[in-house]
């Protein structure tokens, strides 16, 4: 089936003028400036993308989705989520994690639920491991034996560190499982990112720093989540992207009551770059479908919510509200992640690229079309498809 997209304003992710896109079965074919399409040919399915911003599809690379939570008890696990979820938040590629609870919820249980998100239309990959240092579960005899042999496996994480629900690594330790991810990603081609969950603890970058100082594994091999929990992390962020490192801002907050210390994404990336780190460096990610867990000053659990797939569009139309350029607001979300996770077929709209693709209007700030590897899963707002038990 070959699809055109015509007349709209493509960001690949930089702007390149009012285009027509050509799709041909799940890869993009070509951007062209105008293509006439013949009557009576073949069978091609004309959208019109006038008015539209045409993007790349965005690429979270931080879901619970098998659920998550628990740090309250067994009632305050979260659910797994839905298809419609990530439709309506404009992703077409998830990688899904664990969190607190290595036990239940495990790579054993992760890994269905990425074959099954991905047989539903969206790509799909996993993290092996969880908050522990060593994980307690992996699929196969190792981290390194899970990333080199299962496909949909492409990195460690989240493995926690400062944070009180952490297993307190030392830091021979962390480092000995980071070097396993990546000697498992460079014998397999894959990115063998470790995704580092930092908690608000006195450590903050301590172990990443010595990471760089006191090793010889390249610093892009870490790429540290929720630095944008507290304002003192958010500078030593930009600490840390000064020796070349990458940093994702979590999307998932109550924006309407933030702690006095805490950054909304938006906010942060404005923050970020104009203390001079660079866009390429950020990413964005959800955490969704996550808890959000409340602690008072005795870190005991005094309420919970949970973490939504619909903040990351959220995030980047705020940044764009404050100044932040709209090419730049979603490379956080697309060519940035698919450049640190080695997902080589995704994040840009270019020619042989997966047609993973949004078209949003442009003057709501809406989604209102998703393609997902060629197929529409999303037209005029609405989905056009849902999960098997939605």
């Amino acid at each position: 089936m070959i699809k055109v997209i015509k007349s709209a304003k493509v960001y690949c992710p930089e702007y390149v003028g009012i285009k027509d896109v050509v799709i041909v079965g799940n890869k993009i074919e070509g951007i062209y400036d105008e293509i006439e399409v013949p009557q009576d040919f073949i069978n091609i399915e004309v959208i019109d993308g006038e008015g539209k911003l045409l993007v790349p599809g965005f690429i979270d690379s931080h879901v619970h989705i098998t659920g998550g939570g628990g740090e309250g008890g067994f009632n305050t696990r979260t659910p797994e989520i839905k298809l419609s979820d990530l439709i309506y938040g404009g992703v077409t590629t998830v990688v899904g994690v664990t969190g607190t609870d290595g036990v239940t919820r495990n790579i054993v249980t992760l890994l269905p639920s990425v074959y099954s998100l991905e047989e539903q239309g969206v790509t799909a990959y996993c993290y092996t491991g969880s908050y522990d240092v060593p994980p307690i579960k992996t699929l196969t005899s190792s981290v390194k034996e899970d990333i080199m042999l299962v496909e949909k496996i492409i990195g460690l994480g989240e493995i926690a560190i400062c944070d009180h629900r952490g297993s307190q690594p030392s830091f021979e330790k962390f480092l000995s499982v980071v070097a396993e991810a990546r000697v498992g990603g460079l014998l397999s081609g894959k990115a063998g990112v470790v995704n580092v969950h930092l908690g608000d603890g006195i450590g903050k970058f301590n172990y990443l720093f010595r990471l760089s100082e006191e090793s010889e594994i390249p610093i892009e091999q870490i790429l540290p989540t929720h630095v944008n929990r507290t304002l003192s992390l958010l500078k030593e962020a930009i600490k840390y992207t000064r020796i070349g490192g990458n940093i994702d801002l979590t999307t998932s907050s109550n924006i309407d009551c933030l702690d006095e210390d805490e950054y909304r994404a938006g906010l942060a990336i404005k923050y970020l770059l104009d203390n001079g780190v660079s866009i390429e460096q950020i990413t964005f990610s959800s955490d969704g479908n996550g808890s959000m867990p409340v602690f008072n000053d005795k870190k005991e659990l005094i309420g919970l919510e949970i973490c939504s797939v619909g903040t990351l569009f959220r995030e980047i139309k705020y940044a764009i509200s404050i100044g932040v350029a709209f090419e730049d607001a979603i490379k956080v979300v697309t060519s940035n992640v698919a450049r640190i996770l080695h997902l080589n077929e995704k994040g840009e709209i270019a020619p042989g690229k997966d047609a993973d693709l949004l078209l949003i209007d442009e003057e709501k700030l809406e989604i209102e079309w998703v393609v997902s590897k060629g197929k529409i899963l999303m037209e005029f707002g609405k989905p056009t498809v849902k999960g098997n038990f939605e």
